[in-house]
């Protein structure tokens, strides 16, 4: 089995440890600046890591799920599922001194790929 790997993102701002096997969709055709795109050959997942602009009227948890919906409604998504949201402790970011909070949101949506249907 193939090990995990250490992908920079966004030109080496951060990275991240995919699963083997993961492939660097933007080496298959354009993907926009402001996103990095995996997927895994056999299972037919994607993992999408998108840097979306601040939405000052919204805070902490509210923010991230505002996030995750619109992207599902921009995509078209027909299911938008959150299995959990939670705040990131300041002190493990590298970021520390850029932001006030940081949360993960982990979730799935069914988006139809490109031209197919769902």
């Amino acid at each position: 089995m193939e090990p995990t790997r250490d992908f920079p993102l966004f030109g080496g701002a951060f990275s991240a440890i995919l699963p083997p096997g993961a492939i660097d969709v933007s080496d298959l055709r354009p993907v926009p600046d402001n996103q990095e795109v995996f997927c895994h050959p056999v299972t037919d997942q994607s993992l999408i890591v998108e840097l979306l602009e601040l939405q000052a009227h919204m805070l902490g948890e509210a923010a991230v799920m505002y996030h995750f919906e619109d992207v599902g409604g921009v995509q078209g998504a027909r299911s938008v599922h959150v299995e959990s949201v939670q705040p990131l402790s300041l002190e493990t970011l590298a970021l520390r001194g850029c932001c006030q909070d940081a949360w993960v949101l982990s979730g799935k949506q069914q988006i139809a790929k490109e031209n197919q249907q769902l």
